[in-house]
């Protein structure tokens, strides 16, 4: 692209979605390096900004005309049918494109000619820290999920000294200690529980004691490549199950968080495990959207088992603080996209491991690997 670019972004059309990809200051900055902005009326109406607070004089009328003129369309969600077939060809698409979801997706962006960048493909390096939306929106996603947990267990999470006595704090257990479990231990650990953690990759025992939880050992190591676990054969998984279980019966709070990229989460939390829990206790699945950690989960729902625990299956999890995950997303944004917009012209470094690596198609080819195989393409 020779001429200046532009730049869309517009309201997400997901239903409970509140998060949007542009800021007044993340704005600044795209027009600092000399690119146009596209912005639909009242984009910031879920982060409790007006028009007014954006550097624009003009706004699109609606998300269509932004689609249709933008040459980098920023999204939250992939886009629906409809929003694809109103973007340009040969455009440029960023966002959490959900690309092993849906293979009627992923053709049309290739029928379309557009060139599409999906955040959750971006390499585990150092470099790519500062794009890396996966981590920010779990860092929401850890943090909420205590306070959901917390909001509906019958018991304080601090140790509470009162005139009759004193009150023990909850106990608190964390499956998971990726970028969420660790946001949801510190968390925990700041609203008094005693918290245990748990993840099959034994290097993050130390992070976890670092916050002030015990490492609850299991013998079962499952280190995977990129940075995430591995699945484990069935004998680690009995292995697993019987000492976890332990944990699980003595805690107040379950919190779940893992999962394994492109795949259905992994269900670690047994209905017998389930059954063997306190009554009274609490189960925040955060890993519901992607089949559940727990069985018994469902999706956007609330259920009270026969041994009154009670499990919960939050969805859209960082929407639920629009304001800090939209700062956080767009940053993210920005920072992937904007080494490579010069004097308002976009050069694509197809040389740049973050560029080359989180690239979903291209030039009507699928050129990540794992989707390709993952979809059967």
């Amino acid at each position: 692209m020779s001429e200046q670019i532009k730049i869309g972004a517009l309201r997400e059309t997901v239903a409970g979605e509140r998060r949007i990809t542009m800021t007044p200051d993340i704005a600044k900055r795209y027009q600092a390096l000399g690119a146009e902005l596209l912005l639909e009326i009242g984009i910031g109406t879920t982060t409790f900004l007006a028009d007014d607070a954006f550097p624009l004089e003009h706004f699109a009328a609606s998300g269509r005309e932004v689609l249709q003129q933008a040459d980098i369309v920023l999204k939250v969600q992939a886009p629906s049918a409809d929003e694809l077939s109103a973007m340009k060809d040969g455009a440029v698409l960023i966002g959490l494109l959900q690309p092993y979801t849906d293979i009627e997706r992923v053709r049309m962006l290739q029928a379309k000619n557009i060139t599409a960048f999906s955040l959750e493909l971006l390499p585990r390096i150092t470099r790519a820290q500062g794009m890396d939306i996966l981590s920010s929106q779990g860092a929401i996603a850890g943090y909420q999920c205590v306070l959901i947990a917390a909001d509906h267990c019958p018991k304080f999470f601090p140790m509470l000294t009162y005139a009759g006595g004193t009150i023990r704090p909850a106990r608190a257990l964390v499956i998971g200690a990726g970028i969420a479990g660790l946001q949801a231990i510190a968390t925990a650990k700041r609203l008094g529980a005693i918290v245990e953690a748990y993840d099959v990759r034994p290097e993050t025992r130390e992070q976890i004691e670092s916050l002030g939880a015990k490492f609850v050992d299991t013998s079962v190591s499952a280190v995977g490549a990129g940075g995430y676990a591995r699945e484990l054969t069935d004998d680690e998984k009995r292995q697993q199950a019987e000492k976890l279980g332990r944990a699980v019966a003595q805690c107040d709070v379950l919190i779940t968080t893992a999962a394994i990229p492109g795949k259905r989460a992994p269900e670690i939390i047994s209905s017998e495990m389930v059954a063997a829990m306190k009554p009274g206790a609490v189960i925040v699945d955060m890993a519901a959207e992607t089949g559940g950690n727990v069985a018994g989960t469902v999706a956007g729902e609330k259920a009270l088992t026969d041994n009154q625990v009670l499990i919960i299956g939050p969805t859209n999890i960082a929407s639920r603080m629009p304001v800090h995950a939209s700062e956080m997303l767009a940053k993210n944004l920005f920072n992937f996209i904007s080494p490579f917009i010069k004097e308002g012209v976009l050069t694509l470094d197809w040389q740049d491991e973050t560029l080359a690596d989180s690239c979903l198609t291209h030039a009507g080819e699928v050129r990540h690997g794992g989707v390709k195989q993952a979809l059967g393409l």
